[in-house]
């Protein structure tokens, strides 16, 4: 309760591990800014300990949960039903109480294509995609309905890739495939977008993505969805090669905005956000 005696609405984060996430400094400025007494929380879950922590949330009486890696497609067997978007992508991004019941949303899909249209429009273009875990997952499917004209899936787990691409063609009628990653992943001549969607790089600017980073070429626009740090090796490397580049900020603030909304039912500046998020990372 706050000091007046009403109840504090309470969110949270729920991710492993969460070290370096800044979601917490920023949403709870945003919640300031319009007068909320509201808490967001960052719990640091195992996967083997997702299950206990959405059902203590549901003891507690948290309003939702934004959901990290490597918790986004684990998580949907555990809420009581899912958002178009989420059922869609097999994703959850985003936990929001709605009476009694947990609904899964994913916002990782529209929040990524509002920031990537801010370099490219991207109907008609190639997209490779590096990972097929949740975020993936949520990039491919809004690139898909977007009007992207081919994806690539790229990930050392096969079953995961081919599953994606699969769902992709059956779901979405488009041209999408699974290529192996083995060794350093070598770019295929003509392709417009490469979007890393693993958590390689995160919270370690040094971390590389294996990568050759000889197949990059000037015509494309390279992506890294993580966000701390903004400027990743790959980043670094693909602008050295004279590429363009978008960093994961621009999405995460759409994606906060998002999960906001969906929370409270009002509108955050993003402004706020940004100016925050900055802030944090020192960028």
């Amino acid at each position: 309760m706050d000091e007046s005696g009403s109840l504090q609405e309470i969110v949270c984060c729920i991710g492993h591990p969460v070290a370096g996430n800044p979601s917490q400094f920023i949403l709870e400025r945003a919640f300031a800014a319009l007068g909320l007494e509201w808490r967001y929380l960052t719990l640091d879950v195992t996967p083997e300990q997702l299950a206990d922590a959405v059902r203590g949330m549901r003891a507690m009486g948290f309003r939702g949960s934004s959901i990290q890696l490597p918790h986004r497609v684990a998580v949907v067997p555990l809420v009581d039903r899912l958002g178009e978007a989420a059922e869609m992508t097999g994703s959850v991004s985003c936990i929001v109480r709605e009476g009694d019941e947990f609904v899964g949303e994913n916002t990782d899909g529209p929040a990524f294509l509002a920031a990537l249209r801010e370099s490219l429009d991207p109907a008609g273009k190639k997209f490779v995609v590096l990972g097929a875990g949740g975020l993936a997952r949520a990039a491919a499917f809004a690139a898909a309905q977007a009007g992207a004209a081919e994806i690539t899936i790229v990930s050392r787990t096969e079953s995961h890739g081919r599953a994606l691409a699969e769902s992709l063609v059956q779901r979405l009628q488009i041209s999408a495939s699974y290529s192996a990653w083995e060794g350093d992943f070598a770019v295929p001549e003509g392709i417009d977008v490469l979007v890393n969607a693993t958590s390689v790089g995160r919270a370690d600017a040094t971390a590389r993505v294996p990568l050759d980073v000889d197949s990059l070429q000037q015509s494309m626009l390279v992506a890294d969805l993580v966000v701390n740090p903004p400027q990743t090796r790959l980043l670094r490397d693909a602008a050295h090669r004279g590429c363009r580049t978008m960093h994961g900020l621009g999405m995460f603030v759409n994606q906060c905005t998002a999960n906001f909304k969906l929370w409270s039912g009002l509108d955050a500046d993003p402004a706020v956000m940004r100016e925050a998020l900055e802030e944090y990372l020192e960028f």
